[in-house]
């Protein structure tokens, strides 16, 4: 069973250089909710010595709640915000050397994209822009937007939050939102993987990420998946 393993950096949480030893694939920071274009240079850079495969993450640029408030733009904003911010990271990226290999959208942009197609098509016609895949939940609208453009699609799901039986993330407000045994992590991936699941986020910016990534890890590793970029 082969799974990735990634994490959303470049946002100034301070853990990326050992995140990057533990990740398989690692979604860089548009400079929107978090960053600037030093960050995400190091960002790759770093990356590139790690041998892991990069991405764009991009974000409301809503610094004050990191990006995770829901906001109201119109399909033509939402299409413009993606492909400056995609724009910004693939540029640095083939100057150090790297290939971007997809996008996942962030914070509040990811949830809306994942529901609601106004969002959903913008965020997928920059990415086909881009030429790369898509990064999101499974069977949503974001999966739908990429299959209706011939994009690829990585259906993902997240170690360190809960997810509803309908494979949507518990709200960050709710009592039981996260998870912070990494034995439940592991038995909660091997439920989505069987729900298709292909890669799976540790968030950057917990402050314990560093720890909870290794033990997920070796967790799955011990289950017999094995670890693996999905580019």
């Amino acid at each position: 069973m082969l799974i990735d393993l990634n994490a959303d950096l470049g946002e100034g949480a301070g853990f990326d250089a050992e995140l990057l030893q533990i990740v398989t694939t690692a979604n860089v920071c548009g400079g929107g909710h978090a960053g600037g274009p030093d960050a995400i240079r190091a960002t790759l850079l770093a990356a590139k010595l790690a041998g892991v495969q990069v991405g764009a993450h991009p974000g409301y640029p809503d610094r004050e709640p990191f990006g995770r408030r829901e906001l109201p733009y119109a399909p033509d904003q939402v299409f413009n915000l993606c492909s400056y911010q995609v724009g910004a990271v693939n540029g640095l990226a083939r100057a150090v050397g790297l290939h971007l290999v997809h996008v996942k959208p962030h914070g509040g942009l990811y949830h809306q994209a994942c529901r609601e197609v106004g969002f959903a098509k913008p965020v997928a016609a920059a990415a086909f822009v881009a030429g790369v895949s898509l990064v999101g939940l499974p069977d949503c609208a974001l999966s739908k937007a990429a299959a209706a453009l011939g994009l690829p699609y990585f259906a993902e799901g997240f170690a360190d939050r809960r997810h509803r039986p309908d494979g949507t993330l518990v709200p960050r407000t709710a009592p039981d939102a996260f998870l912070h045994d990494p034995a439940d992590a592991v038995e909660q991936v091997k439920r989505l993987i069987d729900r298709g699941v292909r890669t799976v986020c540790v968030h950057g910016d917990n402050p314990d990420a560093v720890r909870f990534a290794t033990a997920v890890r070796a967790g799955l590793e011990a289950a017999g998946c094995r670890i693996q970029a999905f580019g």
